[in-house]
């Protein structure tokens, strides 16, 4: 049995959006999309986040869910001397603080927050885009390459709820590279 590791981190940001934002090309400008920065998502396994854009889409299952560390969006800032960026720009669904993605690639791992456990695969690596260069800023599409988030499988249904959670791995991970705001809370199996 795989030891769990467990994180308290913050869902910062929970969007869901029933349409594209981003299509066509960049010079043409977003559409406008009605898109929610929800309190509270629900979640079903295998089809991913209700109301979402990606839900339900058989081409889309295993990255039916994207998260995404506000840290990296902040150090993308940093490093193109930019303001804060609006990571909803970026159209990741969970917006974490104090979570450190790219070592949890290939894992299974649970979101619990609000008294609900999500349980997710985390597949592959959400690439940014092109667009992300019009709606962030100039440079942020290559900024964000390799700290664009993860695309993930809900394995479990639920719901995700902003404010404090706990982040449970299979995977230790580095507090100093997830962010200050993490802590690690005493191991226990989900």
């Amino acid at each position: 049995m795989t030891p769990a590791h467990r994180y308290a981190v913050e869902i910062v940001h929970l969007l869901v959006s029933p349409e594209h934002a981003y299509f066509g090309r960049p010079r043409d400008g977003a559409a406008v999309v009605p898109t929610t920065d929800a309190d509270t998502a629900d979640v079903v396994a295998g089809q991913g986040i209700v109301g979402d854009r990606f839900y339900g889409k058989a081409a889309h299952m295993d990255a039916a869910v994207t998260l995404f560390a506000a840290e990296a969006l902040e150090a993308v800032a940093a490093d193109l001397g930019t303001g804060p960026l609006d990571p909803l720009l970026t159209r990741r669904n969970v917006v974490l603080r104090g979570a450190e993605l790219a070592p949890l690639l290939g894992e299974e791992v649970v979101l619990e927050s609000g008294g609900s456990a999500v349980r997710l695969r985390v597949g592959r690596p959400a690439n940014p885009c092109a667009w992300m260069d019009r709606v962030l800023a100039p440079g942020a599409h290559a900024a964000l390459r390799g700290r664009g988030g993860v695309r993930c499988m809900p394995l479990t249904s639920g719901s995700l709820h902003r404010g404090p959670a706990t982040l449970i791995s299979p995977v230790p991970l580095d507090p100093a590279r997830a962010g200050a705001s993490v802590r690690r809370l005493p191991s226990r199996l989900p």
